[in-house]
C-alpha cells in the first residue's frame, strides 16, 4: 500500500505541474512575439513606408533636380511591374521587397527583380524587418538567402533593411532603445559578413528617434535611405549629414512609391560596384 500511496502522489504532482505550465502558456502575456494584434494586417503584408503618413503626414513633393536619380520600392502589393513604362518615365533604379521576418518571401521578386533589371535599371532588394520574431543575424540569413545578395556586376545594389513603425502592434516591437540597437547591428554586421557590403538602412526620423533614441554610430558605414513624404527631406536621423536617398511620396505613376538617389546615374552605379 506505500508504494500505491506513492505513484499516486507522483501522478497527482506530474498533473498539477502540466496544468501549470499549460496555464502559463495559455495566459495573454505569453503570446507568441509574432502574432498580431486585433485589427493588424496578416504577416508578410508590410511594405516599405505603410506608416509614414500616419505618423509624420506629407506635404507636397520636391522639384525634379538634374544632379538626382528618380527611382521607386515595389512589393507584393505591386505584382507584375511595367518596367517600360516606368523607365519610359525617367525611373532609372528600383528596391524589390524580397523578405519579412524569418517567415515571408515576395512571390513577386522574380519578376520584379528580373524585370527591373532586364529594361536597364540599377536595382536591389529590400528587408522588412521585424524585430519581435526573430534575432538580426537570423533575419539578415534569411535575407541574404532569399534575394538579398549582392554581386559586384554594378547593376545590383546592397541589400537594404527597412526599419520602421510596426505595422503588426508596438511602434518599436517591445524592444527599449537599446535593445533596438543591437538588433539593428546584428543584422547588419551578419549582412556584411555574408555578402561583404554595408545595408541601407531605410528608416523616418520621427521613428529613429524614438525607438532607438537618435542612435548615430551607423552612419559613418551605412547609406542612408529616409523617407519624408514633403517638399522638402527635413530632419535627418542623428548621425548623417545627408541622405543617400529619399523616399518622398506614395503616390507615384505607375507605382506609388517614388525615391530620389542623392546624385547622378553615374553616382549610383558607384553606390552598385560598391
Amino acid at each position: 500500500m506505500p508504494v500505491h500511496r506513492s505513484g499516486v502522489t507522483r501522478l497527482h504532482v506530474y498533473t498539477a505541474v502540466a496544468a501549470v505550465l499549460l496555464g502559463l502558456f495559455s495566459l495573454p502575456g505569453a503570446a507568441a512575439a509574432d502574432e498580431p494584434s486585433p485589427g493588424a494586417p496578416p504577416r508578410g503584408s508590410a511594405h516599405m513606408g505603410m506608416g509614414v503618413i500616419a505618423h509624420d503626414g506629407q506635404d507636397g513633393v520636391p522639384t525634379r533636380r538634374s544632379t538626382q536619380t528618380e527611382g521607386v520600392d515595389v512589393s507584393s502589393h505591386q505584382g507584375d511591374v511595367a518596367w517600360g513604362t516606368l523607365w519610359s518615365s525617367g525611373v532609372k533604379w528600383a528596391y524589390v521587397k524580397a523578405t519579412e521576418g524569418t517567415y515571408y518571401t515576395n512571390p513577386y521578386h522574380p519578376q520584379q527583380y528580373n524585370g527591373s533589371y532586364d529594361v536597364g535599371m540599377i536595382r536591389g532588394s529590400y528587408h522588412f524587418a521585424t524585430p519581435d520574431t526573430s534575432s538580426g543575424a537570423a533575419q539578415a540569413d534569411y535575407f541574404v538567402d532569399r534575394g538579398g545578395a549582392w554581386s559586384a556586376d554594378g547593376r545590383t545594389l546592397p541589400g537594404a533593411v527597412d526599419m520602421e513603425w510596426n505595422p503588426y502592434g508596438d511602434d518599436c516591437y517591445g524592444k527599449s532603445q537599446s535593445a533596438m540597437v543591437h538588433w539593428i547591428g546584428d543584422f547588419l554586421d551578419q549582412y556584411r559578413a555574408r555578402t561583404g557590403r554595408d545595408a541601407v538602412i531605410y528608416t523616418s526620423a520621427s521613428w529613429w528617434k524614438l525607438c532607438t533614441g537618435d542612435y548615430a554610430g551607423f552612419a559613418s558605414a551605412h547609406p542612408l535611405w529616409v523617407a519624408r513624404y514633403a517638399s522638402t527631406v527635413g530632419e535627418l536621423p542623428a548621425g548623417w549629414g545627408t541622405y543617400t536617398m529619399w523616399q518622398y511620396t506614395s503616390s507615384g505613376p505607375t507605382v506609388g512609391d517614388h525615391n530620389r538617389f542623392n546624385g547622378t546615374l553615374d553616382r549610383l552605379r558607384d553606390l552598385a560596384l560598391g
